[in-house]
């Protein structure tokens, strides 16, 4: 496994070695002694989540608040998302900063999203299948947001606006206040 860290401190693209015969392929996706040396980030997940979509979804930016905060690991089984972190710890260098990473079916990267981050991501392939690790268990009273299309952040989904597929609490979320 290659570990890169992103310019957002903390997080990380990791890409697994991927053996290929003419069987198919194999590769470790995670390995928690390697990603714990890799990242200097604890392993200990403890809840696995995983979600179908179409086109054109664009779900979030999402995070846990308080002491239910997550850390994530997050990859893309089927199909080819693009995948959204955005720094607001406060007093970070990159506070409000975001990254958009690539991650499919076919390239098999992961990224690493530290406590303190939102998170989302947008489906650029006819479907996908995306499933993540997360260091805390979901906490419903715990949950947040920051509106897709916030003017601050200015993040560019890859997908038009017509295209967009939103569920209807994520075009509730609040925008970021200057």
């Amino acid at each position: 496994m290659i570990a890169e860290e992103t310019t957002l401190k903390g997080c990380f693209i990791l890409s697994p070695q991927v053996f290929r015969d003419s069987r198919g392929y194999f590769f470790e996706s995670f390995n928690r002694a390697k990603f714990e040396q890799l990242t200097g980030a604890s392993g200990d997940f403890v809840q696995d989540n995983q979600s179908f979509s179409t086109y054109g979804t664009v779900r979030g930016l999402h995070f846990q608040q308080g002491d239910a905060a997550q850390a994530k690991l997050v990859r893309v089984m089927e199909g080819t998302v693009l995948d959204i972190a955005v720094d607001l710890r406060p007093g970070s260098e990159t506070y409000l900063q975001w990254i958009a990473v690539e991650l499919s079916g076919e390239n098999n990267k992961q990224l690493y999203i530290p406590k303190g981050f939102a998170h989302g991501y947008s489906v650029l392939s006819e479907t996908a299948v995306f499933v993540y690790k997360c260091d805390q268990f979901y906490n419903k009273d715990a949950e947040a947001g920051i509106r897709y299309n916030d003017p601050i952040l200015n993040i560019d989904w890859k997908i038009p606006a017509s295209a967009m597929l939103l569920s209807e609490k994520d075009v509730d979320l609040p925008f970021l206040k200057h």
